[in-house]
């Protein structure tokens, strides 16, 4: 009856996390893989980074919020320390502030701990290989979400419109190019500054400028050909 060769070297692992029964549960979930071996455990902040020196273990698992501090604090002591030592950030708090924590701390990757035991496993197997390589589940819709513009999201109507005033257009003139009736163009216009928060055209465009959604129309802005016409209502 053939049995899996144990590997000659096993993955060193040291668990850190205040709660003694998290410990033990990823101390099982790690010790029925024949890649690891748990070579110690912390409680604190301060014992992790003492015991890390002494153990020198290839993988961290690292809960965020310990009694004595940050284990981000104790991830960016670690990596200052040791290049190759993997770090997995493992945490009750999975939001997008305490993933770009983790990856700016030098993390190698960040699992909830709402996750599977498997996928802690699997991220520390990942840390062992490839401790300078973030990983996380949710990093590339975290990365979306952190790249989208903060302020109001303008419809493609009302980009055109914001560009319209920008050049100074009368409200006849933004009704000519949207091949709009006057009164739909002052609607169009009086739903931008509302979206804006702007009483007239000159607050809506430094609002726009100040919430990013300026830069359309600061990029597609055509120069004159003669004077700018009159703003005429609605302006309030």
């Amino acid at each position: 009856m053939s049995t899996t060769p144990m590997p000659t070297t096993r993955t060193k692992v040291l668990l850190v996390d205040d709660h003694d029964l998290i410990r033990k549960g990823l101390r099982h979930a790690f010790e029925r893989d024949r890649q690891f071996e748990v070579v110690g455990e912390a409680a604190t902040a301060a014992e992790a980074v003492r015991q890390a020196g002494a153990l020198q273990p290839d993988v961290v698992i690292m809960d965020l919020r310990l009694p004595d501090g940050s284990g981000l604090e104790a991830t960016r002591a670690l990596r200052k320390n040791n290049a190759n030592m993997g770090i997995v950030v493992l945490t009750m708090y999975a939001g997008d502030d305490q993933l770009f924590g983790a990856l700016e701390a030098g993390a190698s990757a960040f699992v909830p701990k709402t996750a599977p035991a498997d996928e802690v496993v699997a991220a520390a197997r990942h840390a062992a290989s490839a401790p300078s390589a973030f990983t996380a589940a949710d990093l590339a819709e975290a990365m979306k979400r952190r790249l989208a513009p903060s302020g109001p999201q303008l419809s493609p109507r009302e980009g055109q419109v914001l560009r319209l005033l920008a050049d100074g257009m009368s409200v006849a003139g933004i009704a000519k190019q949207l091949f709009v009736s006057e009164s739909t163009a002052k609607t169009h216009i009086s739903k931008l500054y509302e979206k804006l928060g702007a009483a007239n055209r000159a607050q809506a465009l430094m609002t726009a400028l100040r919430l990013g959604c300026g830069t359309a129309w600061r990029r597609r802005r055509r120069p004159r050909t003669g004077p700018a016409a009159p703003p005429t209502a609605p302006n309030r």
